[in-house]
């Protein structure tokens, strides 16, 4: 199966974040080292942290991205979320855990952090190169909420495109972190009380935290199994009684199988007087609407509980071009 335009997509957009956050992360190092800042180290392990997620990332997009096999006939989409997952632990443990216990230790044992220019001139480099991969993120968020006619915090916030959204989160979450850092120099630079450089790394690491618990909630919810949100379901619903030969859907399901894979399975009323050929042609018309509305569904099982039919009637898109949420 060829790698969707979508799906090659992130993988751009997972490989540029990684590529800044590991120069970024021993740049950080190197000068948090020299000036002794506590807050400029934290943030050396934000980066170190995320480049680790985008590895782990990376790897997922790669190992999701195989196609489906009589053993796991849906596909192997739905292991990105578990190196998804895997990357949130590594951001609480990494970024929030190392960079909280550096704070602690740099109250405890305060050093004023010295040459603070090049502290400045390291993070005003790091906030263009992190605004750079965020600026990426939140493109391929934009295009996709243009493709699909959502808004763009619906995508952010219920997407099941985990890779860009972690990469979105991780790259906001960046500069708000480079902030904290430059506060805590600029603070410490000024009162001469390394204090603020301490806090400043704490504040960092439990910034990491909360992400990694959006990203690892998110994650996990999609693992366990979650339908399309209510906005993308009443848009389903819509098009399947759009088709002439439907009289009710009497329940609807929907399922993410992973972010490039939605199932739908619906039972449906027919009208009395549809035969088993008008029931065939109204699925046909229904996979149609429904690959049109979101490319990324690719099966449609429909269930006719009237008219002509009386058996299950499944429908399946083998290759999708490109993910869609609801």
């Amino acid at each position: 199966m060829s790698e969707s335009p979508e799906a090659g997509g992130n993988l751009r957009t997972v490989i540029l974040a990684g590529a800044v956050n590991l120069g970024v992360a021993v740049t950080k190092g190197l000068v948090g080292f020299v000036t002794g800042s506590a807050a400029l180290l934290a943030e050396a392990m934000h980066s170190l942290a995320d480049t680790s997620t985008e590895v782990l990332l990376f790897v997922g997009l790669r190992r999701g991205a195989r196609p489906p096999t009589e053993e796991r006939p849906f596909g192997h989409d739905r292991e990105t979320y578990i190196w998804a997952l895997l990357a949130a632990v590594a951001t609480f443990l990494i970024g929030g855990g190392l960079s909280i216990e550096e704070g602690v230790e740099a109250i405890r044992s305060p050093e004023r952090p010295q040459q603070p220019l090049l502290a400045y001139l390291v993070i005003l480099v790091a906030a263009v190169l992190e605004s750079i991969s965020l600026a990426r993120s939140v493109r391929q968020i934009q295009a996709r909420a243009r493709r699909f006619v959502v808004p763009p915090l619906l995508l952010v916030r219920y997407g099941s495109d985990t890779p860009t959204r972690a990469v979105f989160f991780e790259d906001a979450a960046a500069l708000v972190g480079l902030a904290l850092a430059g506060a805590g120099v600029a603070l410490t630079d000024a009162t001469g009380n390394p204090l603020w450089d301490g806090l400043a790394s704490i504040a960092i690491g439990l910034l990491l935290i909360c992400v990694a618990a959006v990203l690892g909630y998110s994650n996990l919810t999609l693992l366990i199994g979650r339908g399309v949100p209510e906005r993308g379901r009443a848009r389903i619903k819509h098009e399947l009684l759009a088709v002439p030969a439907v009289e009710q859907v009497q329940q609807l399901l929907t399922l993410y199988l992973g972010p490039n894979t939605i199932l739908v399975a619906a039972k449906i009323d027919f009208v009395s007087t549809a035969s088993s050929t008008d029931v065939e042609v109204a699925a046909d018309e229904a996979e149609r609407r429904l690959i049109a509305l979101f490319p990324t569904i690719r099966y449609v099982f429909l269930d006719p509980t009237g008219g002509g039919g009386s058996e299950a009637t499944p429908r399946s898109r083998p290759d999708p071009t490109e993910p869609a949420d609801g």
